[in-house]
């Protein structure tokens, strides 16, 4: 009998950052084995990669695509591990807090600490962008423990605070952000609460930018895009492909997909990218 999913499985914590940026970041952290069998750690040198998932900005790790891709790793026997970056979910912190550099800080501190052997990562919207990020981390670092077998990315949005959001504000936004600090965003998702978009956020983005130059990933990477997403147009995911390297990238458009790509149809495409790198 194969293992089962366990979307509420009481989450592990770890500290992150230093001094009063210090938070308590939520994971989940499901062990590889073969189904039925024994278990080892998630995404264990012997076996197929582990699932490593980063979810989007103002998301959770219980989203309907985290859980699918947990529910499948529990099938198939695959070390999966999620979790909520500072300000999201089950994790500390204040969401007006957040930058690009602490979410990756987040992620890289997640990676390191849970992730053992070959890893897909697979990044949603915003979690497309920690994933660039988090390969070039990992290739300064040169970690040995745990390393990239492929990227899956979902309508990845690298760069967003400044392409989508800084570019795309009307004047009358970025002076507000520019004298308050912050500007409440409507949202269309969740519960439909605006959501702070900080001058924070928006300038300690742009110590992240990688659109302007190669990105070397050092893995084969696959992208989903919907042609109807509102919010990652599909122009964005060209620029992205013309910036990585020729070998072993794979764009698929989705004519009628949305920004989630949360539909049966779309997750099965999801899990298909992750089988085919693994």
């Amino acid at each position: 009998m194969s293992q089962t999913a366990a979307p509420d499985q009481e989450p592990a914590f770890i500290d992150v950052g230093e001094g009063v940026a210090r938070r308590r970041i939520a994971v989940r952290a499901r062990s590889g084995g073969s189904p039925g069998g024994p278990s080892g750690t998630p995404g264990s040198t012997s076996g197929a990669p582990g699932l490593f998932w980063l979810g989007g900005f103002n998301s959770d790790m219980k989203g309907t695509k985290a859980i699918a891709l947990d529910a499948w790793a529990a099938e198939h026997g695959r070390g999966c591990v999620r979790f909520d970056y500072s300000g999201h979910g089950e994790s500390g912190g204040q969401f007006v807090d957040g930058t690009i550099g602490r979410w990756l800080e987040d992620s890289v501190a997640v990676f390191t600490g849970f992730c053992r052997g070959p890893q897909v990562v697979i990044g949603s919207s915003m979690g497309g962008w920690m994933a660039l990020l988090l390969a070039r981390e990992l290739a300064r670092r040169g970690n040995s423990q745990a390393q990239l077998a492929g990227l899956v990315l979902i309508a990845p949005a690298p760069d967003f605070t400044e392409e989508l959001m800084w570019k795309g504000f009307s004047p009358e936004i970025r002076a507000e952000i520019e004298t308050k600090g912050v500007w409440l965003r409507p949202s269309e998702y969740g519960d439909g609460t605006p959501y702070p978009i900080t001058r924070n956020l928006i300038e300690e983005g742009r110590n992240h930018l990688l659109l302007g130059s190669k990105i070397d990933v050092g893995c084969p990477v696959r992208i989903l895009q919907g042609a109807q997403d509102p919010d990652v147009p599909w122009k964005h995911a060209f620029a992205l492909v013309h910036r990585l390297p020729a070998e072993d990238v794979v764009l698929t458009m989705i004519q009628d997909g949305d920004h989630r790509l949360s539909r049966p149809q779309d997750i099965a495409r999801i899990i298909a990218a992750v089988a085919e790198i693994s």
